[in-house]
């Protein structure tokens, strides 16, 4: 059965997502309920939870005025081990002494500002033709591109035992993966807080935020 289509309801609806299911999961459930057709302006990964901000009926032609937008995380990153996801989904790679909070805060100050770091290899990015994901999971090793983006806030909130938590405003597109990958760890837990002018804190999936209130915020 394909999936609804209708324009009606219209609008902007912020999803406050759980750990587990995927982001088209949470599409596919509105879209079902709402009988409108729905989309995403920018995805989480199965384990990150948080803010997601769907489209709903004719708001879909306006997808464009939504991506680009800065994005705000919380994560905890486990500075013990890196992963081959960079994640708590993938194997470990490589366990090592956790660093001292000096050094750690030095490689911090590193990662602010304009960084190029390779795109996790467990990610949507098609490599000759092909999801990158897909290609890891069949084993293949394969030679991750590198991207620009740019890292506007990265503060330490708290460090014990090896663990650091982190918050952080990036640019669109940015993989805060990398980030936890370059500092020697995977990210244990990892929550969208913010996506441009929206916040998880007003998530509410039952309500639609006109479009024309939600591009106002964008002006």
């Amino acid at each position: 059965m394909p999936p609804p289509r209708a324009l009606e309801p219209a609008g902007v609806i912020l999803v406050d997502k759980p750990a587990g299911p995927s982001s088209f999961a949470i599409v596919n459930r509105i879209r079902r309920r709402t009988g409108a057709r729905t989309g995403h302006t920018g995805t989480l990964d199965p384990f990150a939870t948080g803010l997601l901000v769907l489209l709903s009926g004719r708001a879909t032609r306006d997808a464009q005025r939504f991506v680009g937008l800065g994005k705000r995380y919380l994560t905890d990153v486990d500075l013990r081990a890196r992963t081959s996801t960079g994640d708590p989904e993938g194997d470990v790679i490589e366990e090592h002494d956790a660093p001292a909070e000096a050094d750690l805060a030095s490689a911090l100050d590193a990662l602010r500002g304009d960084v190029e770091l390779p795109i996790p290899a467990a990610s949507a990015v098609k490599i000759g033709g092909e999801r990158a994901y897909r290609r890891h999971r069949r084993g293949e090793a394969v030679e991750m591109p590198v991207r620009r983006s740019r890292v506007d806030s990265l503060e330490l909130v708290r460090y014990d035992g090896g663990m650091a938590t982190l918050d952080l405003l990036v640019s669109s597109g940015t993989y805060v993966r990398s980030i936890a990958d370059a500092l020697g760890g995977h990210c244990r837990t990892l929550r969208r807080l913010e996506v441009g002018p929206f916040s998880v804190d007003e998530a509410d999936e039952e309500r639609i935020l006109p479009l024309q209130d939600a591009l106002a915020r964008l002006a």
